[in-house]
């Protein structure tokens, strides 16, 4: 028996020792030369050149230094959509080198009437982390729009992205299931050449999926000065997850110059007026809740948080709005029928709860109405006056602090609680870990 039993773990062993064995590394550098070997003295110059050399379970690593785009390395061309890299191959890692910052620009890829896509992930089981994304172009004058990653695979996992100073939208996803979108900055991002420049399909992120692309997840990501909105998920089929994300100055550049829409956290809708019944009933049924929890709204141009218009209501848990012109916008349409599915009406089946909110410009709460809904514990349903006094700070500079070495969002004092205020063990617990009696207001949890 005992030897029966050694002789199975030695097989496992050997199977392990086989895997790992097989599993390369690959290197891509700014003076690397897609002749080479792609090794860390030798490597390559361009990621396509890397992934041909590569195979699921192997390593790219990239190393730091500015990357110039060019059109001649472009991968491919389909239609009006130009793809300059893109990542079909399953199973590989993309990860930036040991302390190092990779810096892509694509000022110079201008290929005349296409949309930009600088990656699209069209593969399963892949990792990308680390990387800067800059000068995104659009070239078309049109409605159009360019974007930094496109999604279309499964189980792939973009990490520690920071996409900023582009004409172009910072993360896509149209398909796929199980992605994760993790501790990315998508930040002043403004087209202002098509539809005559306010910059108004310029998000930062984006979630618009097909039907069947389940459990998607955007998590401690942050969205500012973005052109449009922090985060969009209009025209979505499916239930995505946005938890310990912030959005802020969206809708505006630097300067608080006016652009576009400029909600914090859109969540839902089909384009008001521009689909039929039949494509909502056929394309989008059930009509998905989204859950948006944990996270932050400052100073949006419009909504922090907003509903717009959807035919379903969301999931609103432990959320903070500073502000923003109206913090809590809950508009929906009326129902899912011929003659009612276009029309606006009081937001109905939302479920809120341990929501805070704080100095708003026109409307702390809109659009709701309250004996259709789920309300336990909001702010505006607790006899609590919420004032300055309740917060450790309103240094809405420590919104842009750098992030915490792992990748996480800054650890600041910016509208925590302070011990005193009565927001404090004010929750009702939904079964996140909480400290105290009961879970605090917000997203913060002293």
């Amino acid at each position: 028996m005992f030897k029966v039993m050694k002789s199975k773990l030695s097989l496992v062993l050997i199977l392990l020792s086989s895997f790992f064995s097989f599993a390369k590394e690959f290197y891509v550098a700014p003076n690397g030369n897609d002749n080479n070997a792609g090794t860390i003295d030798a490597p390559v110059e361009t990621i396509k050149r890397a992934q041909e050399l590569s195979s699921s379970g192997d390593t790219i690593f990239i190393r730091g230094g500015k990357y110039e785009m060019r059109e001649d390395k472009i991968s491919q061309t389909r239609g009006i959509w130009a793809y300059v890299t893109k990542l079909d191959k399953n199973g590989i890692a993309y990860l930036s080198y040991k302390n190092e910052k990779p810096v892509f620009d694509y000022k110079n890829v201008k290929p005349a009437w296409k949309r930009v896509v600088a990656f699209l992930i069209s593969g399963n089981n892949i990792h990308i982390k680390g990387l800067e994304i800059i000068g995104v172009q659009v070239t078309i004058k049109t409605h159009t729009q360019s974007e930094c990653f496109e999604v279309r695979g499964s189980n792939n996992t973009i990490e520690q992205i920071d996409m900023h100073d582009n004409m172009a939208i910072g993360v896509y996803m149209v398909s796929g299931s199980n992605n994760l979108i993790l501790n990315c900055d998508a930040h002043d991002n403004w087209d202002s050449v098509s539809e005559g420049g306010k910059g108004g399909n310029t998000d930062g992120f984006g979630c618009h999926l097909q039907k069947g692309s389940v459990n998607n997840v955007l998590r401690g990501c942050r969205a500012w000065y973005n052109s449009d909105d922090g985060f969009d998920l209009i025209s979505n089929a499916e239930p995505v997850l946005i938890e310990n994300c912030w959005a802020f100055y969206n809708g505006y550049s630097k300067g608080f110059v006016s652009r576009a829409d400029g909600n914090g956290f859109k969540a839902g809708g089909y384009g008001k007026g521009k689909r039929s019944y039949n494509d909502i009933v056929e394309n989008y049924t059930p009509i998905p809740k989204n859950t948006i929890r944990f996270c932050l709204a400052v100073k949006n141009k419009q909504s922090g948080f907003y509903a717009n218009h959807h035919l379903e209501g969301n999931f609103w848990y432990n959320n903070t709005a500073y502000k923003n012109r109206k913090n809590y916008n809950m508009v929906n349409c009326l129902a899912l029928n011929p003659t009612d599915f276009g029309t606006d009406g009081s937001g109905w089946n939302h479920e809120m709860a341990n929501n805070l909110g704080f100095e708003a410009l026109s409307a702390e709460l809109t659009d709701i109405d309250k004996t259709r809904c789920v309300l336990k514990n909001n702010y505006f349903d607790l006899n609590i006056k919420v004032s300055a006094s309740d917060f450790e700070s309103l240094d809405e500079d420590l919104l842009m602090a750098p992030r915490q070495a792992d990748g996480s969002l800054p650890d600041t004092k910016f509208l925590k609680l302070k011990s005193t205020s009565k927001l404090i063990d004010a929750g009702v617990n939904l079964g996140f870990p909480y400290n105290g009696e009961a879970p605090d207001l917000g997203c913060f949890e002293k």
